[in-house]
């Protein structure tokens, strides 16, 4: 495996796929979902940005971003306001503050759990590759 691209690749995306369910399953404790755990995180780490800043900070489309954003005015966690131009920029709402604030410590849970077996030299390790992969 350790010379195999695609073996390689797999074990990355089975390892990625193993960590969304465990939070996902830790989040719905909560009452969010991944994804709206995401787009609250993105949206508190940069109020007011546009949904085109904000999708691809959550990795989605635009419209996926749209859509999960009209399920989050829905249920009174983010606010949308009229910016420059066509522009709308989002924040959160009090209640949405709570909720991240919830998934948040979830997350930690489920993070701090997932990587556990690994020691702090192999974590550090893991963090440097990764980002090294994804360095543009």
């Amino acid at each position: 495996m350790h010379g195999d691209p695609q073996a390689l690749g797999r074990a990355v995306k089975q390892a990625q796929y193993r960590q969304q369910r465990a939070l996902d399953t830790k989040l719905a404790a909560v009452g969010t979902t991944l994804a709206q755990w995401e787009a609250l995180r993105a949206i508190s780490r940069a109020p007011g940005a546009s949904a085109r800043t904000l999708a691809t900070a959550c990795f989605q489309s635009e419209q996926a971003f749209g859509t999960l954003v009209g399920r989050l005015l829905a249920q009174g966690l983010v606010e949308r306001r009229p910016g420059h131009g066509r522009r709308n920029e989002h924040r959160l709402t009090p209640l949405g503050e709570q909720v991240l604030a919830a998934g948040d410590e979830a997350a930690d849970e489920v993070l701090a759990a997932w990587f556990a077996p690994l020691s702090d030299a192999e974590r550090a390790a893991l963090s440097d590759l990764l980002r090294r992969l994804v360095t543009e």
